[in-house]
């Protein structure tokens, strides 16, 4: 077994959902949700096939988003894995719960717009995803003025009322 890291390559604010699932419909199914979730959704959605052609299957609504999400799958070609890449404006915290409710969704690795590393444990057959890295290793922890930081930011960006 080798293990490697694979980063993901994609624009600094674009986030992306990486996770893992069981079956070919996944891409159909990953699709209706999220346009059913958020309208007017702008996405690019690959998934590694594991058995059969093997193929990098791919969906979404924006072909530079499409494009990305092929680029960095067949980049990591782990098996049944899926990459989501979310356009300027949409994020993850507004598709999450959709993703839960595909039932050939496993395991949600990620979701971020961090740098992110992919481990991966390659064998002589096949891939598989162990972990991610994202983002950066902290730095301390939290005092009282980070604690208000974190609470004006929430409200200021609308996640938190008053």
């Amino acid at each position: 077994m080798q293990l490697l890291t694979v980063a993901i390559e994609k624009p600094e604010p674009i986030n992306f959902i990486l996770g893992q699932s069981h079956f070919i419909k996944t891409v159909e199914d990953i699709h209706e949700a999220l346009v059913g979730a958020v309208p007017g959704i702008k996405f690019g959605l690959a998934f590694c096939e594991a058995s059969g052609a093997c193929l990098i299957r791919w969906s979404g609504t924006d072909e530079a988003l499409i494009a990305l999400a092929k680029q960095n799958a067949l980049a990591l070609s782990a098996g049944h894995s899926f990459i989501l890449f979310l356009g300027e404006g949409f994020y993850p915290i507004n598709v999450l719960g959709a993703l839960e409710r595909v039932p050939e969704i496993v395991r949600l690795f990620c979701a971020t717009a961090n740098p992110t590393e992919v481990i991966i444990a390659e064998t002589e057959q096949g891939r598989g995803i162990l972990g991610v890295i994202d983002g950066f290793k902290s730095k301390g922890i939290e005092d009282e003025s980070g604690i208000k930081w974190r609470q004006d930011f929430l409200r200021m960006i609308g996640y938190k009322l008053a």
